[in-house]
């Protein structure tokens, strides 16, 4: 049987895949390349073109990752009710998650993990806005229900709260979580992501500090930060996380900030830069246990941090 995920990080740094949206751009998508021509419907394309994030999935795996993350990181009730699909939030959510692990169970040199993505709703709960504040809790619970049921359904390793930007909608996600792995039966490892500014902020105000004490007894194994910048901008906030002693660290950062280069985001951050910096960080935090890529990085990206492992001394589980 191969390690879970929690029993790996305990021996070994686990190395996650790269961006997914950027590698979509790559693609030049038409709008009829979506489900019922609803352009930048990305989690679709696992029903219109499934060749398509197959090769994603498997161009990062044979680069070295250790995880892949399903396309699913906007399959919540609500982003799918806009494209007319709420009712089959489970059913998207389930095929996604095996179309990752049908790509993973390729690959017969070591045992390859099916993260399940889950990112923000679009709503921010803790905002007076009176559009992007409107819901209940119980209502932001009930969107993330069916999506945390299918990928669990799916046979996800693990399951990715990720690019939070509203603490209370983690919390509320985190809640979502716990409740659907009672009703499925099955229990996974949760991971808990929030997005992080240059400032070291989420878009509502609260720093790493509040953030982490908010959620790291809510029964999730890892907190991360992922997103929204480079690794650099990241450093006081892991710093700190580090000197907690508590939950294992994941690090994923963008190819650098983002600049807007006509009218688009444009990472910059070679291969061999963002590996040069994830070692000076696995040096010097013992808490990081998970690192890779977000916005921006590439197979590339991932190769080289998967060497850089290697030239560290940490081998891939169940290798």
């Amino acid at each position: 049987m191969p390690l879970s995920l929690t029993e790996a990080i305990r021996e070994h740094i686990i190395l996650f895949d790269g961006g997914m949206g950027t590698e979509i751009q790559k693609l030049n998508p038409q709008p009829q390349d979506f489900p019922g021509g609803n352009d930048g419907f990305n989690d679709g394309l696992n029903l219109t073109k499934p060749e398509w994030i197959k090769k994603i999935h498997r161009d990062y795996l044979m680069a070295g990752a250790d995880c892949i993350e399903t396309n699913s990181f906007g399959s919540n009730l609500f982003k799918l009710k806009e494209y007319g699909y709420g009712l089959k939030t489970v059913e998207i959510n389930r095929g996604a998650a095996e179309l990752a692990r049908g790509v993973c169970n390729e690959f017969k040199d070591r045992y390859r993990y099916v993260i399940g993505s889950v990112g923000p709703t679009g709503f921010l709960p803790s905002s007076e806005d009176q559009d992007l504040g409107k819901l209940s809790p119980q209502q932001i619970i009930d969107g993330f229900l069916p999506q945390f049921e299918g990928l669990l359904l799916g046979g996800v390793d693990s399951l990715l709260i990720e690019t939070s930007q509203d603490i209370l909608e983690v919390k509320l996600a985190i809640e979502a979580c716990h409740l659907a792995m009672q009703k499925v039966g099955r229990k996974v490892p949760l991971i808990g992501n929030v997005t992080l500014d240059k400032y070291g902020k989420m878009l509502l105000g609260t720093d790493v500090q509040a953030a982490y004490t908010t959620v790291c007894d809510m029964g999730i194994d890892i907190f991360g930060l992922n997103c929204s910048t480079g690794p650099d901008e990241m450093l006081p906030s892991i710093r700190w996380l580090d000197e907690q002693h508590g939950l294992p660290i994941l690090v994923v950062p963008n190819a650098g900030m983002p600049q807007n280069i006509g009218g688009k985001a444009v990472y910059k951050m070679t291969p061999e830069d963002m590996a040069l910096k994830m070692q000076e960080f696995i040096k010097q935090y013992s808490r990081i246990r998970i690192i890779g890529g977000c916005c921006g990085t590439t197979p590339l990206h991932i190769n080289n941090l998967r060497e850089m492992l290697e030239d560290q001394g940490f081998t891939s589980p169940n290798d």
